[in-house]
């Protein structure tokens, strides 16, 4: 064999070795390559698999909060109810305390005239003297000094 063969041979078995060294070098970038489309493609389905379970805690959260919202509306409306009625109450109950002022006054102006009621105080019949006349809480009852009431005698 001469030197012109052995470069030959030599040179030969460099290309192959760098055909090789290319082919099994692309051979494994296809396989990263691959590999990494594969990943990102699993990625991509879990992603999808996440979203579908985001998108239902989002209607579950927004559920809760129309029932949050529906319920501060109704609280708002039993509090203006409560609100009306409380004015209400408080319209009648200064109804009944001016009636209940009209009905002391009649019966005073009753006492007054009457002559079977008894005087405690020594003066006939003066206004505004309720001494053991009837007692406009209830029939039978009479009136003490100390504004207490106790069943009236004969009665």
């Amino acid at each position: 064999m001469n030197n012109a063969t052995v470069i030959w041979i030599i040179a030969l078995a460099v290309v192959l070795v760098a055909i090789v060294a290319t082919v099994l070098f692309r051979s494994q970038r296809r396989s990263r390559v691959d590999h990494k489309r594969t990943e990102a493609r699993e990625i991509r389905q879990q992603a999808d698999s996440d979203r579908i379970a985001i998108q239902r805690r989002e209607a579950e959260a927004a559920k809760v909060d129309a029932a949050a919202r529906m319920a501060r509306a109704e609280a708002g409306l039993r509090a203006t109810d409560a609100a009306r009625l409380q004015t209400h109450a408080r319209e009648r109950s200064e109804h009944a305390r001016g009636e209940r002022s009209e009905l002391n006054e009649k019966l005073r102006a009753a006492d007054e005239i009457d002559p079977d009621v008894p005087n405690t105080t020594g003066r006939d019949n003066v206004a505004g003297d309720r001494g053991g006349r009837t007692n406009p809480d209830g029939p039978g009852r009479a009136a003490t000094r100390d504004g207490r009431d106790r069943p009236r005698a004969g009665l």
